[in-house]
């Protein structure tokens, strides 16, 4: 197989020959078909997330084939077209996991980050976290929704039943579960960097009734808000987008500090929460969900050898909706 290699904190990935996975017990080798970027394997490659498996090859939003199984695995046959999410293995017992709130898992396994991920030709996955991607024809455009998808999807059931809602960092998660609330008939107002008027106009021409710099105050109050840029001042600056008894849903896995802001912002029962991870009960979810709202991805193909170029555009901002790699 080939990879790319994160070898060291802040360094390039590297390019590599490897031997392909063998699937263990209760495992699966998928082909790789196209594999998302997202804004965590960037938190991976500069550090923002400690302790990551060296060397690892990132990438958890992987689409592919079975071409091999281990022992044990009956469900997901040789030929089945498959997802790969970041919540790659849970122990199942801790109290979590037996509360069935295993996003939570004392033990947990995430792929691309403490197992090896879909910047490959090749990945070995728990067959019990790998989802059958039956209807889904485009790998690439689907690639996307394995993280992007399936965290918006759970930020959005966080975000309770707001009508009007925000999302501030118009890009892969907020494109797609625009989508979705467009199609739930919610009033969806996008928050982009500021002066980003490509951004602004690709919010627009996906449904939203509103699209403005994250500086701005939008034209109503909202109920809820979602943030998916991992930046701490958004979080005043959307609690004093939202109503009284509103609500402000942290969507990402990592966020600069929070800045010290006025009570008055948070008062009158306004609320924030964080969103960890996600659940296999998401995933069937969103996934159910997602050709239903017929939701429809915007990408940006690169090489596999051109891994570090797509991490860099997406550091950068130089693309509308999802970079995907295709091996």
């Amino acid at each position: 197989m080939k990879a790319m290699v994160l070898h060291e904190i802040g360094r390039p990935l590297q390019f590599e020959d490897r031997p392909d996975p063998v699937p263990g017990a209760g495992e699966i080798r998928v082909k790789v078909e196209a594999c998302a970027v997202c804004r965590t394997d960037l938190h991976v490659v500069d550090g923002d997330l400690t302790h990551p498996k060296l060397p690892v090859v990132p990438g958890h939003e992987i689409v592919g084939i079975v071409d091999a199984i281990g022992a044990g695995v009956e469900t997901l046959p040789v030929g089945t077209r498959v997802g790969i999410p970041w919540l790659g293995h849970t122990c199942g017992a801790c109290p979590y996991c037996l509360e069935g709130r295993e996003n939570l898992c004392d033990r947990p396994l995430f792929t691309g980050y403490t197992r090896d991920g879909g910047f490959a030709t090749h990945v070995a996955a728990d067959a019990d976290f790998a989802f059958p991607m039956k209807g889904f024809v485009d790998p690439v455009a689907a690639a996307p929704l394995m993280c992007a998808g399936l965290i918006g999807w759970r930020s959005l059931k966080m975000a309770g039943d707001a009508r009007r809602i925000g999302l501030y960092g118009f890009g892969a998660a907020a494109h797609i579960i625009a989508q979705v609330c467009s199609w739930q008939g919610r009033d969806v107002y996008a928050f982009t960097r500021n002066g980003d008027e490509a951004a602004q106009a690709h919010a627009l021409s996906l449904g939203c009734r509103w699209a403005g710099g994250s500086d701005e105050r939008p034209p109503e109050p909202l109920d809820a808000a979602i943030i998916f840029a991992p930046v701490g001042p958004l979080v005043p600056a959307a609690l004093k987008a939202v109503r009284k008894g509103g609500r402000v849903v942290c969507g990402g896995i990592h966020m600069s500090d929070i800045p010290q802001f006025p009570y008055s912002l948070l008062w009158e029962e306004r609320s924030i929460v964080s969103v960890a991870n996600l659940t296999r009960q998401d995933a069937t979810e969103f996934l159910t969900l997602a050709p239903e709202a017929g939701v429809k991805t915007t990408t940006t193909v690169y090489p596999l050898a051109a891994a570090n170029e797509a991490l860099a555009d997406l550091r950068a901002g130089r693309f509308q909706g999802a970079a995907v790699l295709v091996p």
